[in-house]
């Protein structure tokens, strides 16, 4: 019983706090310090009793410079952090770094391949290979006989004699086919002709054999080489194009040819399982469905400026020219 009573006080007991026993023993204790290092020989007086009452009262100091000091080895691991990862660089911007950039004190529209000057009707870039508009170039004129007027771009006999034959380089797999060229010479004389034929090695690059007629008009064919320069031109006066599909053409394979279009192809697609396929151009300047895509059905042909013409009824039938009622315009 008297340990029971002894746990349970009566309320006018009042204990003096243990906490409060706790410091004045401290403060005891303190003071006794205070005094032996006062009056010991060199022990510092008034300053080492500062020193050991700021050492009680400092408790939570002692934590604030813990945390300051690792609030500052964080910031120094946040700074070594950008380092490292700059000597690891991703593979995004190792690929990216691999490219050509442009200098710093060049502008990037500066350091971008020029575009071409004349611009496509519908806005997009020109789409020309080698042959540029709007670009002259320099080269020499040699003379050919023409006899029938057929020549590397298939497009058969013709009356027409202001035609020429372009360079292997030039002639780019066909693509100078059909392009209306103006040349120059070196007197000021000048003559406009069509490409219809390929001048293979030793015609050189920029070079142009040209029709004896056409040649005759810029020197006398006694000169036999001649310096030029030459650029596309767009005529103002042309009739619609024509289709013809290649001998041997079935809806299971086919080959298609544009002829008479102002302004060089750059493209020539069919519409196949609902969307556009573009056919591969050969040397001899027809596009080839191998499988037969296509065949029949809708044209699609784009020239070096971007103009696309959508052609439709023109039936698979060989070597039988076609003719449409679009042309390209004029540039």
């Amino acid at each position: 019983m008297a340990s029971s009573s002894h746990r349970r006080s009566r309320p006018d007991r009042r204990p003096i706090p243990a906490p409060a026993v706790v410091v004045a023993a401290v403060a005891a204790v303190v003071l006794v310090v205070s005094l032996v290092v006062a009056f010991r020989p060199g022990g510092g007086g008034e300053d080492a009793v500062a020193s050991v009452a700021g050492g009680q009262a400092s408790g939570s100091p002692t934590a604030s410079t813990t945390a300051s000091a690792s609030a500052s080895a964080s910031r120094t691991a946040a700074s070594a952090s950008p380092t490292s990862s700059t000597a690891s660089p991703t593979p995004t911007a190792a690929a990216a770094s691999a490219r050509p950039s442009p200098s710093p004190s060049t502008p990037a529209a500066a350091a971008a391949p020029a575009e071409p000057v004349a611009r496509a009707a519908s806005g997009s870039a020109s789409q020309a290979g080698r042959i540029r508009p709007g670009t002259s170039y320099d080269g020499v004129a040699t003379a050919y006989d023409v006899g029938n007027g057929d020549g590397a771009c298939s497009y058969g006999p013709t009356s027409d004699v202001m035609t020429a034959a372009m360079n292997t380089a030039d002639y780019e797999t066909s693509k100078a086919c059909g392009a209306y060229v103006s040349v120059r010479a070196a007197g000021g004389a000048s003559v406009t002709v069509r490409i219809t034929n390929e001048c293979p090695v030793p015609c050189e690059v920029g070079q142009i054999d040209l029709s004896r007629q056409a040649f005759a008009k810029l020197a006398p064919l006694s000169a036999g080489r001649i310096p030029i320069t030459w650029s596309l031109l767009s005529p103002a006066a042309s009739d619609p194009i024509s289709i013809r599909y290649k001998t041997g053409s079935t809806q299971y394979w086919c080959g298609i040819q544009a002829i008479g279009h102002r302004n060089p192809l750059a493209s020539l697609e069919v519409r196949s399982g609902g969307a556009w396929v573009r056919l591969a151009r050969t040397e001899y300047n027809y596009f080839l469905s191998e499988q037969g895509s296509g065949c029949g059905g809708p044209i699609r042909i784009t020239d070096i400026y971007g103009e696309r013409l959508t052609i439709e009824g023109i039936a698979v039938r060989p070597e039988t020219v076609q003719a449409t009622k679009v042309q390209f315009a004029r540039h």
